[in-house]
């Protein structure tokens, strides 16, 4: 399903949805950030998705990362909220969410970077080529954040 994303942009559509969403930042023992190349916007971006019913919300984590990337993971702590009002995504079946996202810290506990249905590219990426990468400016601030490991997680 194809995804257009709205950021702080006075044409975008009324929101008609808020779904729990999680990232997971993720650094390889050579401070690498564990990126996907998105198959629905062909943007890079932290590995991560909704949040399904009967699991917890660090669960999601685990498993989103898993099924996106080929990683499996262990949830270490918070990086941030975000959920700014002025960021949706509409998707191409009508459904625009506004942004609900919980990104989390996470270890790297084994596996190696796979492609998915959702990732025609997975990469640790050194954050030195960040800025070679076509990357959404809400995603850029999480995996900022990530490496700027802020004493209080990041709430906005």
């Amino acid at each position: 399903m194809a995804r257009t994303e709205y950021f702080h942009d006075p044409i975008a559509p009324k929101p008609n949805s808020i779904v729990v969403a999680v990232t997971a930042f993720v650094l390889d023992d050579q401070g690498r950030v564990l990126l996907i190349r998105r198959t629905d916007n062909e943007l890079w971006a932290l590995p991560g998705g909704a949040q399904d019913f009967g699991e917890s919300i660090a669960e999601t984590v685990v498993r989103e990362t898993r099924e996106e990337t080929g990683i499996v993971v262990a949830v270490t702590g918070l990086v941030g909220t975000y959920t700014d009002p002025n960021h949706v995504i509409a998707y191409s079946d009508g459904e625009v969410r506004q942004q609900f996202s919980l990104c989390f810290r996470a270890r790297y506990l084994s596996g190696e970077p796979t492609e998915s249905d959702e990732s025609s590219q997975v990469a640790w990426v050194d954050q030195a080529v960040l800025d070679d990468l076509s990357i959404h400016p809400s995603m850029r601030l999480r995996i900022d954040h990530g490496y700027a490991n802020l004493p209080q997680p990041y709430i906005g």
